[in-house]
């Protein structure tokens, strides 16, 4: 097996008495794409944050590219994050946007505005112009995308990013991520979509803060019954009586 890029170790995470993430271990591997799959409050987001650096584990250790996170914080700058909610700031346009992730990820003036023409061939001129709180949805996510990618990261966090975008942003996205994997890049996303569940080349189930199932999506499903990802899904997190 190959040496991870990314690697949690008995991840807790607690709230006071509330146990958010509850000893989750996994690891990801270069040009892997791995997808978690839980219903809301699971802890998906909890854990893609604490990869992050934006919340410190209660107890266990996350190490990115061999580098124990809580020891060197600075190993978050290979990691790219797509927040759920809050990427782009509202009250800017997208090119406004654009600009400002640009300086934070330390991009030359000139990178800058490279990265500005690029944006221009994936969404129109007159969309990045509009401050991004009047942005439709789909819009929205391929420059919180676009952004999320300026500083070309070795890794890269996608929380819900399909979340309320209709079929043509959603296969984009998937040519985005597919041609990131080819490059090398790790990739991790969370979904409440089955369909992007099944494009990941393993997929890890959670369910009130623990990993109940974990596997290649063919794999799961690949019972005599004939059992769908949904179904094998609704059964893992008790949605669902068993055989």
């Amino acid at each position: 097996m190959n040496s991870p890029v990314l690697e949690a170790d008995r991840v807790t995470k607690k709230f006071g008495t509330f146990t958010a993430v509850d000893a989750v271990s996994l690891r990801a591997e270069a040009g892997e794409i791995l997808g978690f799959l839980g219903p809301n409050g699971a802890g998906k987001t909890t854990l893609l944050k604490m990869m992050r650096g934006l919340l410190r584990p209660t107890s266990g250790r996350i190490r990115i590219g061999g580098s124990d996170l809580s020891m060197r914080p600075e190993a978050a700058r290979l990691l790219g994050y797509m927040s759920q909610k809050f990427s782009l700031y509202p009250l800017l346009t997208g090119f406004e946007n654009i600009e400002l992730i640009g300086g934070i990820s330390d991009l030359s003036s000139g990178e800058i505005r490279r990265k500005k023409e690029d944006i221009r061939t994936k969404v129109p001129d007159g969309i990045l112009r509009q401050k991004t709180k009047d942005i439709p949805p789909g819009f929205k996510q391929s420059i919180a995308l676009f952004a999320c990618l300026m500083a070309d990261p070795q890794i890269i966090l996608l929380d819900e990013p399909t979340t309320g975008v209709g079929p043509d942003i959603r296969s984009g996205f998937w040519r985005e991520i597919d041609a990131l994997k080819k490059a090398g890049r790790t990739i991790l996303l969370t979904t409440h979509n089955l369909n992007d569940a099944e494009r990941a080349d393993r997929l890890v189930i959670i369910d009130r803060g623990r990993i109940v199932l974990e596997g290649r999506p063919a794999d799961l499903v690949r019972r005599p019954d004939g059992r769908t990802l949904d179904i094998v899904y609704q059964e893992a997190v008790g949605h669902a009586p068993r055989a």
